[in-house]
């Protein structure tokens, strides 16, 4: 696959940064002035949107906090970019990179900035992103450099395809990048510095919680796109602990007791489950291609688009209605 040339449009979740806000939306215009900067204020309680319009941008209200991942989601449907670059809105991501990222689209279908030891991220934060990245390898097979990075670009198309399964909060990036790889989708990781990530609200992160909650994200999209990976090794477990409990229990009492006979059950039981849950998954994600197709996405009914001036900005299906699509 070649470079693609391409209109880009950069989707920036904002939630209480109106001190970084414009300064990002500035960086972005001054890379190049045909992006399409779109900013989803996520029912900021300070002037984020006034902010953000002043800077350029056009700017996507929530009435309320809905999340991160409910916020690219508005982001998406508004968005009327070839490839669609997310980045965050407290400034940790330079701008400056974008190009590079959309270079390289084309050739891999997303492409994501990925910190490296030099980035200024505490200790803390550094250990848990390599402990996640790790179990993202071990349960999808490939190599993830970094599974939590809210910087990166990819194919709108591919984005649609999956935006269905971003929860509303935390985390989309681990979604999109698990969904991705289980889609057999090539994806590339270019190294970045991030600076120190600067809350300006409330943070909505608890480390334990959130841990739980991509460990249950992972799984749950691994049995999704591979449901054999993970039904296939509990019958092959179920099948040689029930043959050797059998084995014992012939040997020290010359009869197959219902334990034993539990086992080899569960081992046909789950054999048969990672089959039906095999087609499910076929059909899933035939159902996931005529959505990209139709390009169909459903927002928030309390999501409001405003422009500088303040006047409602126009959406996808106005906006081939004025071009003549």
């Amino acid at each position: 696959m070649s470079k693609v040339n391409c209109l880009v449009s950069v989707i920036v979740p904002a939630f209480n940064e109106a001190s970084t806000i414009g300064d990002v939306v500035r960086r972005i215009a001054a890379i190049d002035s045909t992006y399409e900067v779109i900013v989803v204020d996520d029912g900021s309680g300070d002037n984020t949107a006034a902010a953000a319009a002043a800077a350029g941008a056009r700017v996507i209200r929530h009435t309320y906090n809905l999340g991160n991942g409910a916020s690219i989601t508005t982001g998406a449907g508004h968005a009327v970019g070839d490839v669609i670059v997310m980045i965050d809105a407290d400034g940790q991501h330079p701008p400056e990179y974008i190009p590079a990222l959309v270079a390289l689209i084309g050739e891999y279908d997303m492409v994501v900035g990925a910190r490296t030891r030099q980035s200024k991220t505490s200790r803390r934060r550094r250990f848990g992103n390599f402990l996640l990245n790790s179990i993202a390898r071990w349960i999808s097979g490939h190599p993830i450099v970094d599974l939590t990075s809210g910087f990166r670009a990819i194919r709108r198309t591919h984005l649609l395809e999956y935006v269905h399964l971003f929860p509303a909060r935390y985390s989309y990036p681990t979604t999109i990048t698990m969904a991705m790889i289980q889609g057999r989708h090539f994806v590339k990781y270019v190294p970045i510095d991030s600076i120190q990530r600067r809350y300006h609200g409330k943070s909505n992160i608890r480390p334990v919680r959130d841990f739980i909650r991509f460990i249950n994200i992972m799984m749950r999209l691994l049995i999704l796109f591979s449901p054999q990976k993970f039904f296939l090794p509990l019958s092959a477990m179920s099948l040689v602990a029930g043959l050797l409990l059998a084995i014992h229990q012939l040997v020290s009492y010359s009869a197959i007791y219902g334990s034993s006979q539990l086992l080899l059950m569960s081992a046909v039981y789950f054999f048969c489950f990672g089959l039906l849950a095999e087609q499910i998954a076929t059909m899933r994600r035939e159902r996931s291609r005529i959505f990209t197709q139709t390009g169909a996405i459903v927002q928030p009914a309390n999501s409001q688009p405003f422009g500088r001036d303040g006047q409602r900005q126009i959406g996808i299906d106005e906006r081939q209605k004025v071009e003549g699509k």
